[in-house]
């Protein structure tokens, strides 16, 4: 069988095609698209009917190419969704989580039920942009009042394609609303939100099927295919396909970084409230303590400022050519939406020629990540000798460099594209062609590189 993932990122899109080959995952890329949040009069938004837009043709062209997918699967970031009305049409735009109304909203939420109680029901870490605060605003907005539903943006890209509603579940478990203990709902957040249970649906575990292209999506790309249920929120894919060993921590690297480790329960206590770790729902009722972290997103800034004259491989050559002992703290809000990357970084770390700010960068998300490390460390009683790197950011030699020197771990690098494999191998595990994920898992390990760094 071949198998389609649709990967989309903050910043771009891509189809990934996969079959398996002399026991090998086999990817091909067969479409990419940028993406990005555009300014407009409601906020900060995507562009979701053009993000529609591409994931069909896409999939046209996949067909095209001889690529025809027997099944298809969407995953992208956590947090962002859309409200329907009673006939499934969309309300208002799809907000980007770097919209400033979810930390507006936020303080009013926690008159109503503290941010403690969230977290001890949760587990979800505090930032301004979860969804919980985002639907609250919704409601002091009064957006709330003609909506019928609210899906995630990848379970409604799948209710684009079939016309069927889901709520994936690991995603599902990124908006701040779902109880740790029972992994439904929890009804009184809901009701202090002001959603409502009637707006969301039942919650789904990855690996279902959700139902095939509707007429109209068959006709518009050619073919018919099966709509299958990835592990939508984008970490929780790339973390199914990580080589870990004996538990040990992750870094799902991109335009975020998320650092954590799979658990067996989730950790609500006080320190890891205080050190704000979340945990994120994973595949066979596993959690992801995990932390945010900047990532990538500021070199990507800079790039833009710079009007894109630099590849990122220049950038990362330059700033090896010109290291310094400037620091910035990447979690520091000012990063997360400025008018200026350049001008928040100086602000805090002086001004510095290009080399020596792309080297501050990567030097403090370097040592973001060791001082996260061992707070992991201490939050789980465990010490741990291998740090695992997955996702896009790991094709950066430089940083990878630097955190193995910052920790002082053994990195393990690889899969680059394990967002994409990590949905696909949900997908093989939901048709039964994988028997479960220790079987995916060896599967990823035998199809790709996996480099260590010391």
């Amino acid at each position: 069988m071949r198998y389609l993932a649709v990967d989309i990122g903050a910043s771009s899109g891509r189809h990934i095609v996969a079959e398996i080959k002399d026991g090998r995952l086999v990817l091909t890329e067969a479409y990419r698209f940028p993406n990005g949040p555009k300014a407009t009069a409601d906020g900060l938004v995507w562009d979701a009917d053009a993000l529609l837009s591409h994931i069909i043709n896409g999939l046209k062209i996949a067909g095209e190419k001889g690529l025809r997918p027997d099944c298809v699967g969407i995953d992208t970031w956590a947090v962002d969704y859309v409200l329907l009305d009673r006939d499934g049409r969309r309300i208002g735009p799809a907000y980007c989580y770097r919209d400033e109304r979810g930390g507006r909203a936020a303080e009013d939420l926690h008159k109503i039920m503290p941010f403690g109680e969230l977290y001890r029901r949760t587990g979800i870490q505090y930032q301004p942009f979860n969804t919980v605060y985002q639907l609250h605003a919704d409601k002091l907005a009064g957006r709330l009042d003609g909506a019928a539903a609210m899906l995630m943006l990848p379970d409604w890209f799948h209710y684009c394609l079939t016309g069927n509603r889901v709520q994936e579940y690991t995603n599902a478990t990124s908006t701040g609303m779902v109880n740790v203990l029972t992994g439904d709902w929890d009804g009184d957040i809901l009701e202090a939100a002001g959603g409502g249970r009637g707006i969301l649906g039942g919650i789904t575990q990855p690996g279902a099927r959700i139902g095939r292209f509707s007429a109209d999506i068959a006709r518009a790309v050619g073919y018919d295919a099966q709509v299958m249920l990835p592990a939508t929120h984008d970490t929780a894919s790339a973390v199914l396909a990580a080589p870990l060993e004996s538990g040990s921590p992750y870094i799902s690297s991109g335009t975020w970084s998320l650092l954590g480790a799979e658990r067996l329960r989730a950790h609500t206590d006080e320190a890891s409230m205080k050190g704000n770790w979340s945990n994120e729902g994973g595949v066979n009722g596993t959690f992801r303590l995990q932390k945010n972290i900047m990532g990538l997103w500021m070199i990507q800034q800079v790039r833009h400022e710079l009007d894109d004259a630099y590849t990122f491989a220049q950038l990362a050559e330059t700033a090896r050519a010109h290291p310094t002992d400037k620091r910035v703290r990447v979690n520091d809000e000012k990063f997360l939406s400025p008018a200026s990357m350049l001008d928040a970084i100086f602000s805090e770390a002086g001004n510095m020629a290009l080399g020596e700010t792309a080297y501050c960068i990567f030097a403090s998300l370097a040592d973001c990540y060791a001082e996260s490390v061992r707070e992991l460390e201490r939050l789980t009683g465990e010490t741990y000798e291998t740090l695992n790197i997955i996702g896009g950011g790991g094709k950066n030699s430089l940083l990878t460099e630097l955190t193995a020197k910052a920790t002082g771990k053994r990195v393990l690098v690889g899969p680059t594209e394990g967002t994409a494999a990590g949905n696909i191998i949900m997908q093989m595990t939901g048709t039964g062609e994988l028997h479960d994920l220790k079987s995916a898992r060896a599967l990823i390990k035998r199809s790709f590189d996996i480099t260590e760094v010391r």
